[in-house]
């Protein structure tokens, strides 16, 4: 019968679903170059509790899988416009902080297994945000060009 469905990532920005989604469906080991991975911790606010992730970071987007032999993600982050810093939370000394471009996003709070690697994660996730700038800006001019010029 069926295939069997896949969670779908929350979606911010159309361009991306497909590479996106075309990632989140493979397994973590899979993903082509990843910006960095590894085991992170999220806050769950709703259960104030604090849940292990294996997390791949790619192309400013983080990828979650329940562990490192799941086989596909079951939830990822579009950091576009997303500040990321280091801030205590809660009992924690040192958390990554992933504070949205608007309100109606959401703050994450996730931490690795220190202050160093919490370090290394940052300066990974700022750098793959910048990095996939420019690529959004021509990606965005190309969309929003008038239709005659786009057709073939």
């Amino acid at each position: 019968p069926g295939v069997p469905t896949r969670p779908v990532l929350h979606v911010g920005n159309h361009v991306w679903v497909d590479v996106t989604r075309h990632n989140s469906n493979l397994p973590p080991l899979a993903v082509k170059n990843p910006d960095c991975l590894g085991l992170l911790h999220k806050m769950d606010k709703s259960r104030d509790t604090w849940l292990q992730h294996y997390c791949i970071l790619k192309d400013a987007c983080l990828y979650m899988y329940s562990g490192i032999r799941a086989t596909h993600a079951h939830g990822g982050i579009y950091l576009q416009g997303y500040q990321v810093r280091e801030q205590p939370y809660g009992s924690k000394k040192s958390t990554i902080e992933l504070k949205p471009p608007s309100d109606e996003f959401k703050t994450f709070h996730l931490c690795a297994e220190n202050p160093t690697e919490n370090k290394r994660w940052i300066s990974a996730i700022k750098a793959s945000i910048k990095k996939w700038l420019p690529l959004h800006q021509a990606l965005q001019d190309y969309m929003n060009r008038p239709p005659e010029e786009t057709r073939m």
